[in-house]
């Protein structure tokens, strides 16, 4: 079956590899940090105020360390092992700051098959220089039954300046 765009489609249990792997990308953008602030109630200075950011470590405004995580639950969610995987746990080391504009390529692997349909996978995320910012394993409970769902529509939300 083709699959377009608009559409997603998981990879079963039974047809998961040791070794299979699957990448899925995404940027940060200045709305989607805001969001991702009012969503999570995480407003550190360090990713909303540009003057106090300025005097950080980092000497300007980083992404939360969890946007990344959660660019991770997507790619599980949305690629490999797709719709219908169930996330059960979750390790991750952060190695470098995500900035705005940064763009991150998550590359998930399948590290180990495991009974009752559980799977270890590994997660590095880098950014678009290649450096590593994430790395870390997740455990999952791939799904049994192929699917092929059409892609959920989410309203664009935008930030008022």
């Amino acid at each position: 079956m083709d699959q377009t765009l608009d559409t997603l489609e998981n990879i079963t249990y039974d047809e998961l590899r040791e070794g299979d792997v699957a990448t899925y990308t995404r940027t940060l953008t200045e709305d989607e940090l805001v969001l991702f602030a009012a969503v999570s109630g995480d407003v550190n200075p360090v990713h909303l105020d540009a003057a106090w950011a300025a005097d950080s470590m980092f000497k300007e405004r980083i992404a939360h360390g969890m946007w990344s995580g959660a660019l991770i639950s997507a790619a599980l969610a949305t690629v490999l092992p797709g719709p219908g995987t169930i996330y059960l746990e979750q390790s991750l080391a952060f190695k470098r700051p995500v900035k705005l504009d940064d763009t991150l390529t998550i590359t998930l692997t399948v590290l180990k098959k495991e009974p009752k349909n559980r799977v270890t996978m590994g997660c590095d995320v880098r950014n678009q220089a290649g450096e590593t910012v994430v790395t870390g394993e997740a455990r999952v409970i791939a799904p049994k039954q192929k699917m092929t769902i059409t892609k959920p529509r989410l309203p664009k939300i935008t930030i008022e300046q």
